[in-house]
């Protein structure tokens, strides 16, 4: 059901979701854009007062005159630097504001997009790696507009400046920096562009190197019960390896225009103060224009050596952006009908009509299934591993999408509702359940927005974590850590128990929600989930027979189908039953009635 088609993304996609974010604050995009010109073109009128300033030292008589002129040349200096220093500030200061929001905007925006992808989206990729994407998205943004506003900018405007300045001096200085300028831009512009394959290629193997840094730390407890450090460091040597090689090529050619450019640097000052030297010999030119084009030509020259940087920082921001981007232009596998309304669940009947579902070609889990549920039922189903029981539960919370058939919860067809109502009327217990890492009241409190601490503390108390929390220095204060890694699987269990009391949904699902339980626990438990599913539609997945003999019926499926339904004696009665088979195997290992 994953969908493997990834979007085609371009400049154009990325710069879409760039301006969305930008958006709301434009007027401070456009000020700090001009502000920064403005500054760039004031900074290059500066040395034409020094050509001035200097032309004026060459003058060896009346000095009492000049003077005077030289100190207004310094104070026309002044103003201009004090002009610059007033838009700098002024500009740095709207800009940090407006980086710093449109970044924050950035990183919800993403997390608002991809949160709603569906759950085979976030089975197909790594969690380390999706937070990458996010922070490297935001980063992009940084970059980008940074290299437009103190680098793009700037080159353009020395560009046009220094040659029309030089053309009026002299148009034979003026050619050789146009040349230069069209060379190195020729140059940088296409090896860049040759060079964005090795560049996207170590972004690449950066995003791999995180996500299974992320995979390995996430599942170290599993790497030290199964002795697999050397496995594991064996695999991150491997990754980090081809990601050094990469990285290394990509540095490389950056290593090879830098070396381009700094040849062209020295050839062009030679050219440039040879024809100049000839020029000032016949008179055309005097010794001030040789200290404005020593200030052009260095500022120029270093405006231009970061053109190839200018080229990489965009692409390098595109490579960055690209791979969120994707994920931001890839639709919904599941989403809301433009019409989806709010499902109303009032009695809890569910109807599973010729349900089928594929995860692939070649892999059907269920098949033209149906089942009736009748308002406040309580069913369990039974069969081996792998026979479509927890599919069926993930298609109830439309996780997936039927490739066949309806589902029906009081005759309301769940994919005319939206996803969020048809949610907010199922609690869930899960076999595994996930904590954050936040607090256990906060954990507790996920159940229902809103409730009180004396309401949580309630439904801790029915789903008995009170005896582990109450022992706990800071009791419901704790933090349990990530994934809930600081309780015990049968706590985890519990505090779901908790969520699921504190819901209090008309449908109730438990998916294997005591399997992490001891017998003692189990027990402790069982009156508050009888006190759970009364009066609720309950569906009830287990491998442990034991919890479901009080079910008002038991559905066996089995390759996708439902092959027996009856109450528990009815269908241990019959002379051959699966569910017969399961019983015998487990039989002794169950808590009386």
């Amino acid at each position: 059901m994953h969908n493997s088609n990834v979007p085609k993304v371009g400049f154009a996609e990325v710069s879409k979701h760039l301006w969305r974010a930008m958006r709301p604050g434009k007027w401070s995009f456009y000020f700090t854009l001009i502000a920064y010109t403005v500054a760039s073109f004031a900074h290059l009128i500066i040395p034409l007062a020094y050509k001035r300033f200097f032309d004026l030292l060459a003058i060896e008589n009346n000095r009492a005159v000049i003077a005077p002129e030289l100190v207004n040349l310094l104070v026309i200096v002044l103003t201009l630097n004090g002009f610059i220093w007033l838009l700098y500030r002024g500009a740095t200061f709207i800009l940090n504001g407006f980086q710093s929001t449109t970044i924050a905007r950035i990183k919800q925006m993403t997390l608002d997009y991809t949160m709603k992808h569906s759950y085979s989206f976030f089975t197909n990729h790594f969690g380390g790696s999706l937070v990458q994407r996010v922070n490297r998205f935001s980063r992009s943004f940084e970059r980008l507009y940074d290299t437009v506003v103190f680098e793009a900018l700037p080159l353009l405007v020395n560009v046009v400046f220094v040659i029309v300045v030089a053309y009026s001096e002299e148009p034979t200085i003026s050619l050789i920096l146009g040349i230069w300028v069209v060379i190195i831009a020729v140059f940088s512009y296409f090896f860049s562009t040759w060079k964005l394959k090795y560049d996207l290629a170590s972004t690449k193997a950066d995003s791999t190197t995180t996500g299974l840094l992320a995979d390995i730390i996430t599942n170290q407890n599993t790497v030290s019960s199964f002795a697999g450090y050397n496995r594991e460091s064996g695999s991150f040597i491997e990754v980090t390896n081809d990601q050094a090689r990469k990285q290394k090529i990509a540095w490389n050619l950056s290593s090879i225009t830098d070396a381009v450019q700094g040849g062209f640097m020295v050839l062009v000052e030679f050219a440039v103060f040879y024809y100049a030297i000839r020029f000032w010999q016949i008179n055309i030119i005097t010794v001030g224009t040789f200290v404005l084009l020593q200030v052009y030509i260095l500022g120029l020259g270093y405006r231009l050596w970061n053109f190839n940087r200018i080229v990489r920082n965009f692409y390098e921001g595109f490579a960055d952006a690209k791979e969120m981007v994707e994920i931001l232009e890839t639709p919904y596998e599941v989403k809301d009908m433009p019409e989806a309304r709010e499902i109303e669940v009032k009695k809890g009947k569910i109807e599973l009509k010729d349900m089928t579902f594929a995860f692939n070609e070649t892999r059907n889990v269920l098949e033209n299934l149906n089942l009736k549920i009748k308002s406040g039922e309580k069913i369990a189903l039974i069969g081996p591993s792998g026979a479509g029981k927890s599919t069926i539960v993930k298609l109830l919370l439309r996780m997936y999408d039927l490739a066949g058939g309806v589902i029906e919860i009081d005759g309301q067809n769940i994919k005319d509702v939206t996803q969020d109502s048809l949610r907010r009327n199922i609690s869930l217990v899960p076999q595994d359940p996930i904590l954050f890492h936040r607090t256990l009241m906060e954990n507790i409190r996920y159940g229902k927005e809103g409730a009180s601490d004396e309401e949580v503390i309630e439904a801790a108390k029915l789903a008995h974590c009170d005896e582990f929390i109450d022992v706990l220095p800071l009791k419901y204060e704790t933090y349990v850590g990530e994934r809930g890694i600081k309780l015990s699987g049968g706590e985890r269990q519990r505090v779901a128990i908790a969520r699921a009391i504190l819901k209090n949904a008309p449908i109730l699902i438990l998916d294997e929600a005591t399997s992490s339980l001891d017998s003692h626990s189990e027990s402790l438990i069982q009156d508050a989930l009888d006190k759970l599913m009364k009066g609720k539609t309950s569906i009830v997945i287990a491998h442990r027979l034991s919890t479901i003999r009080k079910m008002d019926r038991v559905v066996v499926i089995d390759n996708g189908k439902i092959t027996e339904e009856g109450t528990h004696d009815e269908l241990l009665a019959k002379a051959e039953s699966l569910y017969k088979n399961l019983w015998n195997l487990q039989a002794g290992g169950f808590l009386p009635a």
